[in-house]
This record gives structure tokens, C-alpha cells and sequence, in this order.
């Protein structure tokens, strides 16, 4: 189903474990774990599907052991579905640690330094024993503000290991498993289009955009999903990597996007901010010392069904581990609520009124629901930027 008033849609993907409603939000379990959280309370959330790393993976404790184990649905005890990057975000993250060519990554193990190489067809050989549903590329993600000449090389050699990840995939003859190539070209249109038009016959079940969320501000994040939008192909489902804040799913999503996965939601919970209707909060601000509501009394989840602000904000001051938990239980149950509403909205095709009601109410800023403002997204922001500075003095 599509909106009638942008490219949002909802829809369905199909896998071996289980059936994805879109658009949808992944937790991410890099090692096999949402940090503090079980599987059970995982669920209990709304998760459809979760994300693992495969280079951490690799690392501790071993793809082998995985296999051994039934691979990753067994040995984590997760029956729904699960995607698993490549490791490629790593070869941007890691950068000190890696050697480049046409053949591979050599990595330095970043738990011991000892060294390892991932081809393509390693890769995949890996991702195969881990045995996720939806398996992604090794690819090159190229930091914002590199140069249009790094860019295109990394591009070229991103475009060189999809077509050996794909005839190694192929051979293995594994079609339960997803292939998803990935659209690099960092933030230069023309590189980015030609990194689409290389992977379009390579896309057969879903493509991702990557080099997103790494440091770019969200106009320039917009200017490259604009670049895509009309490009990508129609009948697939469309992979936004590493970008899971409220205002990246929700521009996201207007511009045909499907699925989204972040450490944010966790990441923040350990710090003490907590995800609601009227944007974020610091729970361990001495104004919730005494306030006995639940972090947020339109959300349903296990944390605001049985504990107040008070006593988050006592856990979190007294360190202890259960008052992150609480959070990251509260933030990923909200983001899951979020995409579940945009869901709704698009069914009922008032999408761009439910995305200027929520700008409204979250950032406290007007914007005309006719077009999609990212200048006022972007004041937006800074002014809750100053008011959060302001709660904490």
C-alpha cells in the first residue's frame, strides 16, 4: 500500500522465519545480544526482526561455533527473523585496524590484533554458517567529507565485491537466504546513481542504501534519499543502514524506505533518555526525583506499566544495570510503537498529516505537511538541543 501524497509505503516481506511488517525498525544485537536485554523482552517490545554483526560474530565466538550451535536463531534462541551486516560499517569504523584491495579486507582484531581477512567469498561463507535470513554485501563505507575521488574508489571496489559476493552466494545455493547489495557513493549524486545503476542486476531481494548516519546533517542525508528516490527499484524492499532516530524514519520513510536499525535507542537508554510523545528526557534530572508517572503515560511497555520516572531515575543515579534496562526496554518498545503509527498512517493515507502532528509534538516546531521543510527539521532540532542544555543546568 502507498501513500497518495508522497513515496511512503507499507508492506510485507517474506522469510524463512517469519513474515515483516514495513516499514520496520531492527534492534541490534551485534553480538548475538540487545545489550541488557533477552530475547523474551526483545519480543515483548514488538521486534519483528533483529540485526547481528557479522565481524563481531566472526570474532567471539566464532561463526564455526554458531553452525555447531544451529546457527545464529538458535544459539541466541531467537526464532523470528534476522539481517546481518557484513562487517562493511566496520571497515569504516575500524579504519586504523584494515588494509583495502579489489581482493578483500585484512583486518587487526580490535579484541587481540591478530589478523584476519575478509573476502567476498569469505564473507559470505560466514554469513552462511550464521545463517540469518537477510545477508548483506561486504562493501566500503566511506566517511562524510571524504573526497569525491576517495569516494568513487571505494565505490568501484564496493561494485567489484557485490559481484563476487553474489556468485558466491549462488553457488552455495542457499535461496532462503536474502542477498541485499548496497548503494555507496557517500554524499555526491552522481556517484551514488552510479553505484545504483552497477547493483541493479544484482538487486533480487531488497537493496540498502549505506554511508548514511555517519555524521552528516539531516539535510544532507534528505538531498541524497531525493537523489535515490525515484531510482530505486519499486518491487523491492529499500534498507536504510544504521539510521534509526525519529527523524531519519520518518524522512526515511516519505521517501520510500523501508527498514531501519540503530544502537541508539539502547546507546541513550544507558545514559539516562528516555523516547516519548513530547520528545526526549533525561531521567536523571532532579525534576524526576519525585515524580511518580510513568516515563511516558501514552506507552504500554513493561517499563511503563510497573515503574514510575522516580524510581528509573533513583536506578539510573544509583547505577544500577536494571534502570538501563528499564530505558532500553521503554526506547525500543517507542521507536517499535513510532513505525507502527507511520504503518497506520500510510494505510489510512494521512501519512503527511501524522508526520506534521508528530514534528509538532516532538520538536515543538510547525511544518507545513504539503512539503517536507528540512531546514525547519534541522531548527528543530537545535532548539531541542538548547532546551535539553537548559534542563540540565
Amino acid at each position: 500500500m502507498r501513500s497518495s501524497e508522497c513515496l511512503a509505503r507499507c508492506g510485507e516481506f517474506k522469510t524463512p522465519h517469519g513474515v515483516i511488517q514495513t516499514p520496520i525498525f531492527m534492534p541490534v544485537g551485534t553480538v548475538a545480544s540487545v545489550k541488557g536485554l533477552s530475547p523474551e523482552e526483545v519480543k515483548a517490545c514488538g521486534a519483528e526482526i533483529m540485526l547481528s554483526n557479522t565481524y563481531h560474530c566472526f570474532l567471539r565466538p566464532g561463526a564455526d561455533v554458531m553452525q555447531k550451535a544451529g546457527g545464529l536463531h538458535k544459539f541466541m534462541n531467537w526464532d523470528k527473523p534476522i539481517l546481518t551486516d557484513s562487517g562493511g560499517f566496520q571497515v569504516f569504523s575500524l579504519a586504523k585496524l584494515r588494509k583495502l584491495d579489489d581482493s578483500g579486507v585484512e583486518f587487526r582484531s580490535h579484541l587481540d590484533g591478530s589478523a584476519f581477512t575478509f573476502t567476498p567469498e569469505i564473507n559470505m561463507q560466514v554469513q552462511e554458517k550464521l545463517g540469518a535470513d537477510i545477508i548483506m554485501q561486504l562493501d566500503v563505507c566511506t566517511p562524510y567529507g571524504a573526497t569525491k575521488e576517495q569516494a568513487k574508489q571505494n565505490d568501484e571496489r564496493t561494485s567489484v565485491w557485490l559481484e563476487k559476493c553474489y556468485k558466491a552466494h549462488e553457488a552455495a545455493n542457499r535461496p532462503f537466504q536474502a542477498l541485499f547489495p548496497i548503494i555507496q557513493g557517500n554524499f555526491y549524486h552522481d556517484l551514488r546513481l552510479k553505484s545504483l545503476e552497477r547493483a541493479k542486476q544484482f538487486i533480487k531481494h531488497g537493496v540498502a542504501v549505506g554511508g548514511i548516519a555517519i555524521g552528516e546533517p539531516l539535510d544532507v542525508l534528505v538531498d541524497i534519499l531525493d537523489c535515490l528516490k525515484d531510482e530505486l527499484p519499486k518491487d523491492v524492499p529499500h534498507y536504510l543502514m544504521g539510521a534509526g532516530t525519529p527523524d531519519y524514519i520518518i524522512e526515511g520513510v516519505a521517501r520510500g524506505i523501508d527498514m531501519f536499525d540503530c544502537v541508539y535507542q539502547t546507546r541513550v537508554a544507558r545514559n539516562g533518555r528516555a523516547m516519548t510523545e513530547d520528545g526526549e528526557i533525561n531521567i536523571t534530572n532532579q525534576k524526576y526525583k519525585e515524580d511518580f508517572s510513568p516515563i511516558d503515560t501514552e506507552c504500554d511497555c513493561y517499563a511503563c506499566r510497573n515503574f514510575t520516572k522516580a524510581y528509573v531515575r533513583h536506578l539510573m543515579v544509583a547505577k544500577e544495570m536494571f534502570g538501563a534496562r528499564l530505558l532500553s526496554i521503554h526506547n525500543i518498545h517507542w521507536t517499535l510503537n513510532f513505525v507502527h503509527k507511520i504503518r497506520e498512517s500510510i494505510k489510512n493515507d494521512n501519512f503527511m498529516q501524522f508526520r506534521s502532528e508528530f514534528y509538532k509534538r516532538f520538536y515543538n516546531k510547525d511544518i507545513d505537511k504539503a512539503t517536507l521543510s528540512v531546514q525547519t527539521l534541522i531548527d528543530a532540532k537545535e532548539d531541542r538541543k538548547r532546551k535539553k542544555l537548559g534542563e540540565l543546568k
